[in-house]
């Protein structure tokens, strides 16, 4: 009789339409009603000091690991947005973000086609067909940032806006030798920042606390190194530096645009 009256009552609740029960103490509607907030206007003619500068984030590193979180990395965050239409997709044959990539061209980016033999039980026979596997979100370890820093003549401060951020992979051969590294794609940061903004970040410290990824790059809440500045053969650093002679040379790029700002306060 018991388990009669328990059948019935998950029948009705079920025709009733219960909603799913909340897995929280609270509903979090903080960051979905928290606005962006836009970037302040900046003329040309206040721009005193510019520097373009590329940088790297390894995710692999404790302070970036909130990127690869498994239940939703960065990745998978800004693939996500792309294939619903929320942030555009460049190719990185420039960095200038001149070509925006369609849905067939991020598809050949995100699947891989590979060509199995497939063997059929009935008829004893094999057969060629092409599956197609999801490009892993674990295998991306490293980021590219471009990001410009400039000194702003207005309100006497040095200021850096974030232009853009492109996922890499390790490109390896037939036999497993790493051959080279190769960014997938590139987003353009300053249009996407909405959507980065309803994208909370795993905080280790206060689960309560929640930051979105858009608060991470504004924040500067990671740790990268330089690997190019702008020059006039755009060449990278390791092109001239390798071992510690290129983490020397990035440090040293970094010290001269915080001595910038420092020399000009100088009595």
């Amino acid at each position: 009789m018991k388990k009669l009256f328990f059948a019935l009552a998950i029948l009705l609740m079920n025709a009733i339409g219960f909603a799913q029960p909340l897995n929280d103490i609270a509903n979090r509607e903080v960051v979905q009603e928290k606005p962006v907030l836009k970037y302040p206007p900046i003329r040309e003619a206040d721009i005193m000091w510019e520097k373009r500068i590329w940088r790297v984030i390894d995710v692999r590193e404790k302070i970036n690991q909130p990127f690869a979180y498994p239940n939703a990395s960065f990745f998978q965050i800004l693939t996500n947005a792309a294939r619903e239409g929320e942030i555009p997709l460049y190719s990185t044959e420039t960095d200038d973000f001149s070509h925006q990539l369609n849905v067939d061209e991020l598809d050949a980016i995100l699947f891989k086609s590979d060509t199995i033999i497939v063997w059929d039980p009935v008829t004893y026979e094999e057969t060629l067909k092409v599956v197609h596997n999801q490009l892993n979100p674990e295998d991306v370890n490293r980021f590219r940032v471009k990001e410009t820093w400039f000194f702003d003549s207005q309100t006497a401060t040095m200021k850096v806006r974030v232009l853009g951020i492109a996922p890499m992979i390790d490109v390896h051969d037939e036999h497993g030798n790493f051959r080279y590294e190769k960014p997938l794609f590139w987003i353009h940061y300053p249009s996407s920042r909405n959507a980065l903004a309803r994208e909370t970040v795993f905080n280790s410290g206060n689960d309560s606390s929640q930051m979105t990824w858009e608060d991470l790059f504004e924040i500067r809440r990671f740790s990268s190194y330089i690997y190019k500045e702008s020059n006039v053969r755009d060449c990278k650093l390791d092109e001239h530096y390798a071992g510690v002679d290129l983490l020397l040379q990035s440090d040293k790029i970094n010290r001269t645009i915080f001595n910038y700002e420092h020399d000009l306060w100088s009595y």
